[in-house]
């Protein structure tokens, strides 16, 4: 069961729970802001002149997925600034990091060096392998995890009861009243593809996910009572071709669990995939087009940094992936909770 039965979606609520999401989802970022303060001296190091990302990851020894999202929040934090493609100190970073500052606050924050996150940090940006979901010492990373049926189920429902809310501002976001079948690419519960389906009538929709989240997904329709408008299809996306026959593709919250190479695997398939003149929706929190913010976007990011193989990414990024990979017409449309959705489409 994933929290009700009712034969339809809930209304919507009365009141705004963006606060409650940024609270979860940057619950990380303190660690990481730990980690490289007292770790590995980040600041100290950038005191000697501002440095590009891949001269960062050589001196220091680090990987560079999780370099990327750990500079980008510190400039989202106003301690970086970008000076053309280099990193530098802000004043309140040279003022109060910077180990020869009478300032400092090393110490202070090297009271929660040895908190598993912080710990786990160090790891993941000097190998650029996730980390336990969760930090949990009995858990396995988070692909990994989702192999087993209770964590599936778990996280998935972690997952729906977000995207309940979420799902409706998509489908308030984007006019699919021309489209015909949508495919939820590694669509968890099938929330979304209910929520699309909701808003309109003329839709069915198809949750591709593999076991044993397929089975998941299957009773989470059943309980909902969608199972005559939106079907499971099971498969894995990274194994085989994405199905044929579809005009719309949504990849809700997946993109951030991939880097690049995977990113830009799936997007192809995905214009391969498509009827002529189809469309992709990549539902997400998205950085902005410097990748100097929002700030609960960024926070967010070393959250899936730390347990995924992804990170947040922006909208100048997203729109080079889905151009190479054939799309066209790429737009961006804000929703709620810090979120956003790009669309673009393939050529008719």
């Amino acid at each position: 069961m994933l929290g009700y039965t009712s034969a339809m979606l809930p209304a919507l609520p009365h009141t705004d729970p963006t606060a409650l999401y940024r609270h979860r989802d940057g619950l990380y970022a303190t660690d990481l802001l730990t980690a490289a303060l007292v770790h590995l001296d980040l600041f100290s190091h950038l005191d000697g002149g501002a440095a590009r990302a891949e001269e960062i990851c050589a001196s220091l020894r680090l990987a560079p997925r999780p370099v990327d999202a750990m500079l980008t929040l510190f400039v989202a934090m106003g301690l970086l600034r970008r000076d053309g493609a280099a990193y530098a100190l802000t004043d309140v970073a040279r003022e109060h990091l910077v180990r020869t500052s009478p300032w400092f606050l090393g110490p202070y924050y090297a009271s929660f060096k040895d908190r598993p996150v912080c710990r786990d940090f160090v790891e993941v940006l000097q190998t650029g392998r996730p980390r336990n979901w969760a930090s949990a010492p009995a858990q396995q990373e988070w692909a990994l995890a989702m192999e087993k049926p209770e964590f599936a189920r778990q996280f998935t429902a972690a997952m729906d009861c977000r995207g309940a809310y979420l799902g409706r501002a998509v489908a308030d976001a984007v006019d699919l009243s021309s489209r015909r079948r949508v495919l939820d690419v590694a669509g968890g519960s099938g929330i979304y593809a209910c929520c699309l389906v909701e808003r309109y009538p003329s839709l069915s929709a198809a949750v591709l996910e593999k076991a044993p989240v397929d089975a998941v997904a299957a009773r989470a329709l059943a309980e909902r009572g969608f199972t005559d408008r939106v079907a499971v299809h099971t498969s894995d996306m990274f194994a085989a071709p994405l199905p044929g026959g579809f005009d719309v593709h949504l990849f809700s919250n997946v993109l951030h669990d991939w880097d690049v190479p995977e990113v830009s695997r799936l997007l192809a398939a995905s214009a391969a995939a498509l009827t002529p003149g189809g469309m992709v929706m990549v539902h997400d929190a998205h950085l902005n087009e410097e990748k100097s913010g929002p700030l609960p976007v960024a926070a967010y990011s070393a959250l899936l940094m730390h347990s995924s193989e992804g990170r947040c990414y922006g909208i100048g990024e997203m729109r080079r992936f889905l151009e190479d990979a054939g799309f066209e017409r790429v737009t961006f449309v804000p929703t709620v909770a810090d979120r956003s959705v790009i669309t673009a489409t393939t050529g008719a």
